[in-house]
């Protein structure tokens, strides 16, 4: 792949290659999560066929990386086959899982994935079913530690809030013992109308979801100690990437994102240029810049060109319109993404 052809995308609003692609294979999921609303919608599956037209495409685009995300991705019956497909392109396939399903098929997860992450939120079994609305959370260690076993790279994500921020500590001790790679987490989404769940209709107007979940300012300063003592116990674990975030990061997509809910300080714009090398295309062909902002098209049962809809009008818009700081969704953005001209020559 013409790696060099990704700076192209750093210079305007138009695309020339496509380097990550998030796939939806299924609004159906497993879980039952507080903090997610996908688990209500109807269930779609994406079709082969549209993934068989969609791959030659993406070759031609240069794309590197898929991530197969959803819903839950392993609940899509054909979501192995739809993952050997990429591969045999050449293109590298993440798993993104709540982990339900990896130890039951840890063959299939050996065979067809480069790299899984696996949703954990709680470092025992209570306060994991409270969050994620199943009895699951010996299940889900099981199945990291075989594919830990299998070599497979395991990074678990956890999405912070207030009833789990107290276990952070637990919850990196409990991953980094099963054999994951790295521990990364981030902050609970509670404002933004399209990811998740059609939790909103009106995306003039975000309320707050669920203000429970929000941390108090009492809780906040004890997030803030709970830091400081990682950046002790953990310093080799933060030296080495075994924590994704450092320990500035985690302050400020944590402790100062809750913060900003209660004072009246300036939370950072996140850092982050990920529609200009990525792309989310759900179950039914929309496309999203990212998980956050709106549609600007749809692939067609005739299956438009997909680089002809990656750079139409709306697209190029919604672009702009992020990168001016125009976009309301990304004042409080829980998963930036950023990558700069070497990074994008490396990915």
């Amino acid at each position: 792949m013409n790696r060099t052809k990704n700076l192209l995308n750093l210079i305007g609003d138009r695309l020339a290659t496509l380097p990550l692609v998030v796939l939806y294979l299924t609004d159906g999921c497993n879980s039952r999560c507080i903090s997610c609303d996908i688990w209500k919608l109807p269930r779609r599956n994406i079709s082969l066929e549209l993934v068989d037209n969609l791959i030659p495409q993406l070759v031609a685009l240069n794309t590197h990386h898929v991530l197969l995300s959803g819903g839950e991705a392993m609940q899509h019956p054909g979501w192995h086959e739809i993952a050997a497909k990429f591969r045999e392109a050449g293109i590298r396939v993440m798993l993104l899982t709540n982990g339900l399903l990896v130890q039951k098929q840890i063959e299939l997860v050996s065979e067809n994935v480069d790299e899984l992450i696996v949703s954990l939120d709680a470092a025992e079994a209570e306060l994991y079913q409270h969050i994620r609305g199943v009895d699951a959370f010996d299940l889900v260690l099981r199945g990291i530690q075989l594919a830990a076993e299998q070599g497979i790279p395991v990074t678990t994500r956890t999405t912070v809030q207030r009833a789990n921020f107290r276990q952070i500590p637990q919850i990196i001790d409990v991953a980094l013992s099963h054999g994951v790679e790295s521990v990364s987490f981030l902050a609970v989404d509670v404002s933004n109308p399209f990811a998740f769940g059609e939790r909103f209709t009106d995306d003039t107007v975000m309320p707050l979801q669920d203000q429970s979940m929000i941390l108090n300012l009492d809780e906040i300063t004890e997030l803030d100690q709970i830091i400081n003592q990682l950046e002790k116990d953990h310093a080799a674990d933060f030296e080495s990437g075994r924590i994704a975030e450092s320990p500035e990061k985690l302050r400020r997509i944590l402790a100062q994102y809750f913060r900003s809910f209660h004072e009246t300080i300036d939370y950072p714009r996140p850092r982050c240029n990920a529609p200009h090398f990525s792309t989310v295309i759900e179950v039914d062909g929309t496309l999203r810049p990212c998980y956050f902002l709106p549609s600007y098209g749809k692939l067609d049962s005739d299956l438009i060109r997909l680089p002809a809809i990656l750079n139409n009008n709306e697209a190029q818009r919604l672009r702009n319109a992020y990168q001016s700081g125009q976009r309301r969704e990304c004042e409080r953005c829980v998963c930036p993404l950023y990558k700069g001209a070497r990074s994008l020559l490396r990915f």
